[in-house]
């Protein structure tokens, strides 16, 4: 950041947030770590471990050499899914979701009318879902539910344990969270 002389910032020397175009670095991130570790298993522990269970003798009644085996047609299928869903993230464009609706990134606070509660959701990329702490993939049956509506729109969700009926009171996207926008704030109506 620069100061220019009156103090402030000027608006094209202010810091920049990060590309809205793009998936978030930490889901990148953790889905390459991810990654490197599973390949590290695929190439050295598991041939190892193959290499020293038919050292034993017998394959057929030979339990660790069919183990590892196992192990590692997993580790080939989640490498697949992994690379897959690196893929699919990759081509995501963040600048397409909606300023005025809930989307990937937005904060929702909810009345819960079979609960009486408010609650409030972040919607999440499967990858960092944690309903403990609010944060709901959008394509749980919750983020599916929440998709799309403004505030003052109302919800139903089907859940294994029956019908809920969420009301939007207020929303805030994910380009008001990055400071992009613009004085779009969706916030509003209580209950």
């Amino acid at each position: 950041m620069k100061r220019v002389r009156n103090g402030e910032f000027s608006r094209l020397e202010q810091p920049r947030s990060p590309p809205l175009d793009q998936m978030p670095e930490h889901i990148k991130k953790k889905l390459t770590e991810e990654i490197k570790q599973l390949e590290y298993e695929l190439t050295t522990e598991l041939p190892a471990e193959i290499k020293k269970a038919r050292a034993l003798g017998d394959l057929s009644e030979n339990a660790e050499y069919h183990m590892a085996k196992q192990r590692q047609e997993f580790v080939n299928a989640r490498l697949g899914q992994l690379k897959k869903r690196m893929a699919e993230l990759s081509l995501v464009n963040l600048a397409n979701i909606p300023r005025d609706k809930a989307g990937f990134g937005s904060t929702v606070v909810v009345y819960d009318a079979t609960k009486d509660e408010e609650i409030e959701y972040r919607l999440v990329t499967s990858e960092e879902a944690d309903v403990a702490k609010g944060l709901i993939s959008t394509t749980s049956p919750i983020g599916r539910g929440i998709v799309g509506k403004k505030v003052g729109d109302t919800a139903t969700i089907v859940t294994p344990n029956g019908k809920r009926q969420l009301e939007i009171l207020k929303l805030t996207t994910i380009h008001e969270d990055t400071g992009d926008g613009a004085g779009e704030s969706a916030a509003g109506a209580s209950k």
